[in-house]
């Protein structure tokens, strides 16, 4: 990776809260540009992740996942402080995960998803951490005079975090900037912590700023001319070049190299096309082949015993289209997909819940009949299994269920 600079905070169009830049533009922005990688860190979610992964690798850039978290403050719960959380390889990417979640399902205040900073630790692993320069718990302790504070947080960080904690640096002429960096610097060499260069990322272009606060007071129920609105964001905020973000930290070339190397540190690749169900419980020493077979066949067993086979056919043939299409959905790896969707279909009915009989082409399936998916016999009606399911067209069944 030949580069001066990677950028490493940057909201996208997946932060509603105060961001205006669309990722296909932004990954042709930093083609054009000369950037080898870039990350996307939108605040408290992942949701850009796979848009922006493939269209970064289909130009030819390399991809940085990443979060900026908003992290509980316990001196003051209305201000919040800032981490930017970067994931070097997939345990990273799903201890991320496991935090942004937990974030959500815990941690809300007035609708806002916090991290506590307990939670951060034991899911460190395979995670680089950013300060969030100037609004992180390190950066206020240091605004406000508190340098024994931002030490002890520092060192916190840095024991989670072994090699893997950067004190953030950003120059876009806002408020306690330059007093920011002035202590952090000092922090930095006392605790030999690496700094990094950043340029918080929020819109395309300097001229996008106006459209950009726009966007923030739609979000903030606030109006541009109002003079008491709080003015967090600056003009300097947009997607620098790297020769640009050369001039701005000139005198501090390591901030710069730490951002490349910081690049070449992170490393997810994700996989596509390959699906995960959740795994059906089974009897011991029963796969879930084996055991969808046995049900399937006990079910039919008694379903022909109390109707009997439909008018024109054996029961020979029912036996016969049931081990087909147990074929194809065991050599397919949807068993447990099977099973998954007759458990709660039983479920429902046994709580008095109104199931539809199965709509479009999973009525087809002889085994979804006599598992109780579907209410139509296949064979009765001529409807075939290979509309549903079929090894040359390798996609998820859907059954279409009504309750």
């Amino acid at each position: 990776m030949n580069s001066t600079f990677v950028h490493l905070h940057l909201h996208s169009e997946f932060s509603l809260v105060d961001s205006t830049l669309r990722l296909k533009k932004l990954v042709a922005a930093a083609r054009d540009r000369g950037m080898p990688a870039i990350a996307v860190t939108d605040q408290n979610n992942l949701f850009a992740l796979v848009k922006f992964y493939r269209a970064a690798i289909n130009a030819g850039i390399k991809p940085i996942a990443g979060a900026d978290v908003l992290l509980q403050n316990p001196d003051d719960p209305d201000h919040p402080t800032r981490a930017v959380l970067l994931c070097q390889d997939r345990t990273g990417y799903l201890n991320l995960c496991q935090l942004i979640s937990r974030a959500y399902q815990q941690g809300q205040h007035h609708g806002i998803a916090y991290l506590r900073r307990d939670w951060i630790g034991p899911h460190s692993e395979g995670l680089i951490a950013l300060s969030g320069g100037r609004e992180g718990d390190v950066g206020q302790a240091l605004c406000n005079r508190h340098p024994n504070r931002a030490r002890q947080l520092a060192e916190g960080w840095m024991r989670e975090f072994p090699d893997r904690f950067y004190i953030e640096l950003q120059r876009t002429g806002r408020e306690q900037e330059r007093t920011h960096e002035q202590q952090a610097l000092h922090l930095a060499k006392m605790l030999s912590c690496p700094v990094v260069a950043t340029n918080d990322v929020r819109f395309m272009d300097a001229s996008d700023f106006k459209a950009h606060e726009a966007r923030v007071c739609i979000h903030d129920g606030r109006q541009l001319a109002d003079r008491r609105r709080e003015k967090r964001y600056s003009d300097q905020q947009y997607l620098k070049t790297p020769e640009e973000m050369q001039d701005v930290f000139s005198d501090l070339p390591g901030a710069l190299e730490n951002a490349v190397e910081i690049g070449k540190r992170c490393n997810l690749e994700l996989e596509f096309g390959k699906y995960y169900l959740p795994a059906f419980p089974t009897p011991e020493n029963q796969g879930a082949e084996e055991f969808l077979k046995n049900v399937s066949e006990k079910a039919l067993n008694d379903v022909l015993d109390s109707r009997g086979p439909a008018e024109g056919y054996q029961v020979q043939d029912y036996r016969d289209r049931l081990e087909l299409e147990l074929g194809v959905i065991n050599n397919m790896g949807f068993p447990g997909y099977f099973l998954i969707v007759a458990d709660f279909i039983r479920w429902a009915k046994k709580e008095g819940i109104p199931v539809g009989p199965g709509r479009g082409s999973g009525a087809g399936s002889l085994v979804a009949y006599v598992l109780g998916i579907t209410g139509l016999d296949p064979l009765q009606y001529e409807l075939l299994f290979e509309r549903f399911l079929n090894p040359e067209r390798i996609s998820m069944p859907d059954f279409d269920i009504d309750f």
